[in-house]
């Protein structure tokens, strides 16, 4: 299958052809038709897997033949839970729409407001956002919601856990009541099924791997440690691997602040990224990152979905997430657009609970290793097995002329 035979118009072949993309994703070849006809729809697949795309190319096709949009108004709103995910979103409208005539802009918070206002005064076709921020900007009748066309949702998973849902529900209350709505994530849980009920018409459903699994190009394992010694033993492994660029991430800022500090102390130069960043600094580091001026980049799970990074080669959670789902964000950080990845944890005793359910949600047991330098003290204790089948309840044995157990039920019961 090639993207000619998806229905996209000249421009947007043309800008695909620029990229190098040679044939459409599981997840594009049956969201592009699906956009495009105007459905509502709600897709699911691994991150790296171009979902951005399968909504960007068909959203900015249905706009190119419509109007312009006016003053202060907006055509096409997509919301991101995160700044970075909203950068790496605008950035692809930008690639994916430079020979069309649409203009394109993005807001979020931690920055200058005036300079959004200023831009969204000439009216923009697609508006990339995180909530805060517009609703801010609405507050202040910079930007006006009468001429939305299209609503898009990215990671609207991620959105419920970092408490978005009174943002999306006051969002949408001033949207025009007819529009196409489109949810894209990694994952769905019950929550964001449920959010869907209550803004999406009869919308095509594509799911093209299964919930909550992991991607299959990511290689994934565990070393056993001693809470105390991860530090140490992060160091070790990058060293003597020569490891020139990973993505590590914490469970605090302050945990990854630290280990920045004990990293550097070390020899191995790290950058933080997380929430009391500026997003100055969150720029320079991922930009110092991207450029191999910085050997690692220490994340917390505010990360986990916006960056996007080429050929990232490995993540490693330094800890365990609290959140099982984030295991899965996490390690999409690598093995992206078909390349393969490794992803790594760094377990101690303490984290069995959660090593437990992130391998009873991804439906493998992940294999572990022990360095010679590094062996624990505090062995991590055997988690539960996944994927085993149940044994059958033996039959009730029969009892001279009788034809069961006076229970009537399995033996033991």
């Amino acid at each position: 299958m090639s993207f000619s035979s998806l229905g996209l118009s000249a421009p947007l072949l043309r800008a695909v052809n620029d990229e190098g993309y040679s044939a459409p994703f599981p997840i594009q070849a049956q969201a592009i038709p699906a956009v495009l006809s105007g459905r509502d729809v709600m897709a699911a697949a691994q991150t790296g897997t171009g979902k951005t795309a399968s909504y960007t190319l068909p959203m900015l096709q249905r706009l190119a033949t419509g109007p312009r949009a006016r003053a202060n108004h907006i055509r096409a709103l997509v919301l991101t839970p995160t700044r970075e995910l909203a950068i790496q979103v605008a950035g692809n409208v930008a690639v994916y729409g430079r020979h069309l005539s649409l203009t394109s802009g993005l807001v979020y918070g931690g920055v200058k407001i005036n300079p959004q206002m200023m831009r969204l005064r000439r009216g923009i076709d697609v508006l990339v956002a995180t909530p805060g921020r517009l609703l801010d900007l609405f507050s202040k009748n910079a930007v006006t919601f009468s001429q939305v066309e299209i609503l898009v949702l990215d990671e609207a998973d991620r959105m419920l856990d970092m408490g978005f849902l009174k943002d999306i529900y006051k969002l949408m209350a001033l949207l025009p009541k007819k529009r196409q709505n489109l949810l894209f994530s990694a994952t769905f849980s019950e929550e964001i099924r449920q959010l869907t009920d209550t803004f999406l018409e009869a919308p095509v459903m594509i799911e093209v791997s299964p919930r909550n699994t992991s991607a299959q190009s990511v290689k994934q394992w565990a070393y056993e440690v001693d809470k105390g010694r991860k530090g140490a033993l992060l160091s070790h492994l990058i060293r003597t691997h020569g490891w020139a660029q990973v993505l590590v991430f914490t469970r605090t800022k302050k945990g990854a602040d630290r280990l920045v500090r004990d990293l550097g102390e070390d020899g191995v130069l790290a950058v933080a990224i997380h929430g009391d960043k500026s997003q100055g600094q969150r720029s320079r580091a991922l930009a110092d990152f991207k450029a191999n001026k910085s050997r690692v980049l220490v994340a917390t799970d505010l990360a986990a979905r916006g960056l996007d990074i080429n050929e990232l080669p490995r993540v490693i959670n330094f800890e365990l997430p609290k959140v099982s789902e984030n295991y899965i964000h996490r390690i999409g950080r690598t093995g992206r657009a078909g390349l393969e990845g490794e992803g790594i944890s760094l377990v101690s005793a303490d984290e069995v609970t959660l090593l437990s359910a992130i391998e009873s949600l991804i439906r493998q047991t992940l294999v572990r290793e022990v360095d010679p330098d590094f062996v624990p003290t505090f062995k991590v204790p055997l988690t539960r097995q996944v994927n085993v089948r149940p044994k059958k309840p033996k039959k009730p044995k029969k009892k001279g002329n009788s034809s069961a157990c006076a229970s009537g039920g399995p033996a033991g019961d």
